[in-house]
């Protein structure tokens, strides 16, 4: 039986929780903090990206517990006659939920965000040590048509 996952913009109030499914991975633990108090760097984050229209954090819940979570960001470009395109970051799903179908149901609810707000595609990158991510993104029919890059500041 599917579950019924629910699906909100994120809230301060959040911020703790998808910080420790952030960290809950290999990669995970080795760039995020997950501690007590978090570290005001991210409640700075939440707050630019909850002030500015084209950005929206979304989470998935299970009744009132946060077990998923993504960013998606609205891009303007000049390219593609002056479309939009939307980008999908910081996509996790809660370690106690994986395979359950909550990953699939936040990239669709992204997909439908993006075509809402009228964008004309729909990007996203994973890291090249997440093949398991790259196979379940192709499998909701992203494509890898470009090489991306990526310089550390």
């Amino acid at each position: 039986m599917e579950r019924d996952w629910q699906f909100r913009e994120a809230t301060e109030k959040d911020v703790e929780r998808i910080v420790e499914m952030l960290a809950d991975d290999v990669l995970g633990r080795k760039r995020e903090r997950y501690e007590h108090p978090l570290p005001e760097s991210y409640l700075q984050a939440f707050k630019a990206i909850d002030s500015d229209p084209n950005n929206e954090l979304v989470v998935a819940c299970d009744g009132e517990r946060v077990v998923g979570v993504q960013q998606i960001t609205f891009t303007p470009f000049l390219t593609h006659q002056g479309g939009w395109r939307a980008t999908i970051e910081g996509v996790r799903t809660a370690a106690s939920v994986r395979g359950e179908g909550v990953g699939t149901k936040l990239i669709q609810w992204a997909i439908r965000r993006a075509e809402e707000r009228g964008c004309h595609l729909i990007q996203l990158t994973t890291d090249k040590q997440r093949p398991d991510a790259l196979r379940f993104y192709e499998k909701l029919g992203f494509k890898a048509t470009h090489e991306g890059l990526k310089l550390k500041l």
